[in-house]
């Protein structure tokens, strides 16, 4: 089980077009995907207000990077969140797309 930096419980699920993140069952978080061409494109993802500041997103968007890799996917991340996480965790640079 993932705990927040607040040590509250946190759980993604997957759907099929977006991750979300409940704190203690309550959903707060979301990240929106779909899959075109080999790869998962990340266009959205968002925290509620009242949860920013938690580490949330990075929960949210690492678990949702590691199921894309189980996936055998590859990612193009639209969002800044996406896009910025993985700058900073380059385990998961080679995640990306590649232009042909």
């Amino acid at each position: 089980m993932t705990t927040d930096r607040t040590g509250a419980p946190t759980l993604v699920t997957a759907g099929s077009d977006r991750f979300s993140i409940a704190v203690n069952g309550k959903t707060v978080g979301f990240a929106d995907f779909f899959d075109r061409d080999g790869a998962r494109v990340f266009p959205h993802t968002e925290v509620d207000q009242a949860y920013q500041g938690r580490g949330l997103a990075t929960i949210l968007v690492r678990e949702a990077l590691e199921a894309t890799r189980e996936a055998g996917l590859q990612v193009v991340p639209q969002c800044w969140m996406v896009a910025e996480f993985i700058d900073k965790n380059p385990e998961f640079a080679g995640l990306l797309q590649r232009k042909a």
